[in-house]
């Protein structure tokens, strides 16, 4: 099987040119989001290309959806691809564990970075829900500071999630799930 769709991996991005490749993307597992637009919804018309994570990239490679061409429109192999990501993004191969492990689960794991963590995860999707969870990647021999953990706690609770920790044990991902306090 061939893949169905190509992006570029440009600088520190991964877009998508093709406009309707890129509005089938996001509306067939909400991968990446068309350039510009903070909050897509489903329905919306797509008139930008779409910017993918690294993680959405990869991810999409394993599975045979998706080439990624370099600057001079070469096919990256899987190897040099992860290379490149490797190099541009702390912790890639960790935080790659924990993103694989939820999506082969049926979870939508979008970048968290507008609450501090890793991974915003949904149940069904952006859009249809907001994201029950917030995961952080904490390196296994990594230090977590009670201070950081009140405050990732607290923020959990203001922005109605719940907060979890991921480390990788073995190889595998390990899971602490903090549920956030309802009065």
């Amino acid at each position: 099987m061939s893949p169905k769709f190509t992006a570029q991996f440009i600088g520190n991005r991964i877009i998508v040119w093709d406009i309707e490749q890129g509005k089938n993307l996001y509306t067939n597992g909400f991968y990446g989001k068309p350039i510009g637009v903070r909050k897509p919804q489903l329905d919306d018309e797509f008139r930008d290309p779409c910017e993918i994570s690294f993680f959405e990239g990869l991810y999409l490679i394993e599975k045979k959806k998706l080439v990624i061409l370099d600057e001079n429109n070469v096919s990256l192999t899987k190897s040099s691809y992860l290379e490149r990501c490797v190099e541009k993004y702390t912790s890639f191969d960790n935080k790659m564990i924990v993103y694989k492990h939820l999506r082969d689960k049926g979870y939508v794991v979008r970048p968290g970075l507008k609450f501090g963590v890793d991974f915003a995860v949904y149940l069904k999707g952006p859009g249809l829900e907001h994201s029950p969870y917030m995961v952080q990647i904490i390196e296994r021999d990594g230090k977590l500071d009670p201070i950081e953990l009140v405050r990732a706690g607290r923020l959990a609770t203001t922005v109605r999630k719940n907060f979890v920790i991921a480390s990788i044990i073995k190889k595998r991902p390990h899971f602490f799930v903090f549920n956030r306090y309802k009065p």
